[in-house]
């Protein structure tokens, strides 16, 4: 499906660099926005451990790929596009 959202990372004219980050869609409540969850893992040096974290980041969402809950998706880092959005899906790895 063509879309005409000029800040599209696919059809549009918005630009990806930076890391790109696989998570887990928490909430798509918004029109255009995705938290996507992320989990990863911290070295704790008193008690030679790892720590279990979790990190949610809030990224556009456009209307053709639609991410919603559930759904794995890999987001990309791009310029600023609101006061919390520095990240847009890209793909969706895997449908919840």
């Amino acid at each position: 499906m063509e879309c005409s959202d000029l800040k599209c990372p696919i059809h549009g004219k918005l630009k990806t660099r930076g890391s790109q980050i696989e998570g887990v869609v928490v909430s798509a409540k918004s029109k255009k926005t995705a938290i996507v969850e992320v989990g990863y893992t911290r070295y704790i040096n008193k008690y030679e451990r790892y720590l279990r974290r979790r990190s949610r980041i809030p990224s556009y969402n456009p209307e053709c790929l639609a991410a919603k809950e559930g759904d794995r998706v890999r987001i990309s880092e791009t310029r600023r596009l609101s006061k919390t959005k520095t990240f847009a899906v890209t793909e969706i790895v895997k449908k919840g």
